[in-house]
């Protein structure tokens, strides 16, 4: 059998870079291939991925050893694809008992033990990442080069990157200390200190339906770097890419003679759903939420003492259009930023703030930037993918019964799935005086506002920041007294913001090491993927004390 030291010795360079890089913060170049060559993973790689996916569908996902008390399954492909698969279904307290049995023996091991399935547990989901392409696209939406790379690769960093700043902090703390404190002409009193960093119980993890392993890897990895058991509660649309992580992780803990049932399927559908009772135990002291606000607020207001609630919600991502060269650049890389997945990231901008002199040449340029992208069915249909949630589409319907549009599309055909729930970006014509931009419309809407000037401009981005938050924001002037107001603007509102950018990085984009996702700052999200406190509050430090002889 592989033991775990000699996976933690394979993989060992790699989480040390991971943490080199991750503390300062500049570019790694990730184990991790983010592009889908079969140079890299073999001959037919891609055709394989895509057969084991397919043998996935209308059958009964296996999960060797699971507990099972029932079976749900309700997935619906936004490309028009029936997948019918069945997952193991249970009730929350007893997947909450059979976790907590299970953690002792993990809690106890070693932190390069752990390190060591962590790591080899990612390798192995990367050589099957065609196959988790798949399953990302037909479940979220996205386009299979996003599934990829944000489904497969990226997650994979974001997960190397939590294992790695947990692995970092957990060597960092001392096993024992001999503490000694002079006391003049008396002997030194001087006594032994040992400490032990424990976790802190049974982690939640409650996905969501648009990036289910990119928003739910780094708290899985977390948690378990830091000893706890983790249960898997996916979106009910969006259950397979978490089955199959959930799979290789208890795969490769059975292989290292773990219990695995440290880590467990919570699947569910609206029949019989399981997020509130797994919140509502009291043995789980660690819950990781993604999704929509009201459940978001639930979670953090019903969090006891002694619990960690880990929330990223709504926000309201803004940018402000002053005067700047190369107009059609900035509006191209706009335009790129809003067509992306359908404004289905909780990245992507809303609220277009532009002065009133320049609002006409600058949607004139938005108008061919989205040609650019869109101009082409199978290009658009990649760019665009589908559009996850009925709901989602059903909201961009209701936002263009309240607004004057500027810009709305025809939907392109996709080539392979002609069903597939498609829709164009929608943008608005927004009003400083009014309301309406301010609340998410999640989805491909966003509103075009015209200001009086530059500086009304970032006094309502301000505005949308402290009552609904932001994830991301942007400025696009060529007055550096102006660019450096706005920087100070966005960093006191927890607002990451993104300068003048053209061309091919976006608004959108969050690099795993480098980048932190959210703040914690203001009310789009309370944690930030991924600090040190990301990591640090999921286990706690044990002391004893003795006098040394």
């Amino acid at each position: 059998m592989t033991t775990t030291k000699q996976w933690f010795e394979r993989h060992a360079a790699d989480l040390q870079d991971a943490l080199a890089h991750w503390k300062a913060r500049d570019f790694y170049g990730s184990p991790y291939a983010e592009i889908p060559s079969e140079k890299i993973f073999g001959e037919g790689a891609a055709a394989k991925g895509r057969e084991r996916f397919e043998a996935l569908l209308q059958n009964a996902f296996d999960l060797p050893g699971h507990p099972q008390a029932g079976e749900v399954g309700s997935e619906q492909s936004p490309y028009s694809l029936d997948l019918g698969i069945r997952y193991p279904h249970n009730d929350a307290g007893a997947l909450v008992n059979l976790c907590q049995r299970a953690m002792r023996p993990w809690r106890d091991a070693d932190i390069d033990a752990r390190a060591g399935v962590l790591t080899e547990t990612l390798q192995r989901l990367a050589r099957d990442s065609f196959c988790m392409a798949n399953a990302v696209m037909h479940t979220s939406g996205q386009g299979f080069m996003m599934a990829f790379q944000a489904g497969a690769s990226h997650a994979l960093q974001r997960a190397l990157e939590s294992v790695a700043a947990g692995y970092g902090q957990l060597r960092d703390i001392p096993a024992e200390a001999v503490w000694e404190k002079p006391q003049g002409k008396k002997p030194p009193l001087r006594l032994q200190k040992r400490f032990r960093a424990l976790p802190r119980g049974v982690a939640a993890v409650i996905g969501c339906s648009t990036f289910p392993t990119w928003n739910s890897y780094p708290a899985i990895f977390a948690n378990l770097m830091c000893g706890n058991g983790v249960i898997v509660k996916p979106h009910p649309g969006a259950v397979l890419p978490l089955a199959l992580t959930v799979r290789a992780l208890r795969e490769t803990l059975a292989e290292a003679g773990m219990d695995a049932n440290l880590v467990l399927l919570a699947a569910d559908d609206e029949k019989k759903p399981l997020a509130k009772d797994l919140a509502g135990q009291s043995a789980v002291k660690l819950i990781d939420y993604t999704g929509n606000t009201k459940f978001g607020d639930w979670l953090e207001a019903s969090a006891t003492s002694g619990r960690r609630v880990f929330t990223e919600k709504a926000g309201v991502n803004c940018v402000v259009i002053d005067d700047i060269a190369e107009t059609e650049k900035a509006a191209a890389n706009l335009a790129l930023s809003l067509s992306l997945y359908s404004g289905q990231m909780c990245t992507t901008p809303q609220n277009l703030f532009i002065t009133k002199t320049k609002h006409d040449d600058f949607l004139a340029a938005l108008e061919a930037g989205f040609e650019r992208w869109l101009g082409d069915d199978a290009q658009a249909s990649e760019i665009l993918g589908a559009i996850q949630s009925s709901a989602t589409m059903e909201r961009r319907n209701e936002a263009a019964k309240k607004a004057k549009a500027l810009i709305d599309r025809a939907p392109p055909k996709h080539p392979a799935y002609p069903k597939a729930r498609i829709a164009s970006p929608l943008l608005l014509q927004g009003d400083a005086a009014g309301d309406l931009h301010r609340r998410e419309w999640f989805g491909p809407v966003s509103f075009l506002i015209p200001v009086d000037d530059k500086h009304a401009a970032l006094q309502e981005m301000r505005r949308c920041f402290a009552d609904f938050g932001a994830l991301t924001a942007g400025v696009y002037s060529d007055d550096e007294d102006f660019l450096a107001e706005a920087e100070n603007a966005c960093a006191e509102t927890g607002a990451h913001v993104a300068l003048n950018l053209r061309g091919a990085t976006l608004i959108n984009h969050s690099a795993a090491f480098s980048d932190p996702h959210g703040s914690g700052a203001n009310p789009a999200a309370n944690a930030c993927i991924t600090d040190a406190a990301f990591v640090a509050l999921r286990y706690y430090i044990a002391q004893s004390r003795r006098l040394a002889t």
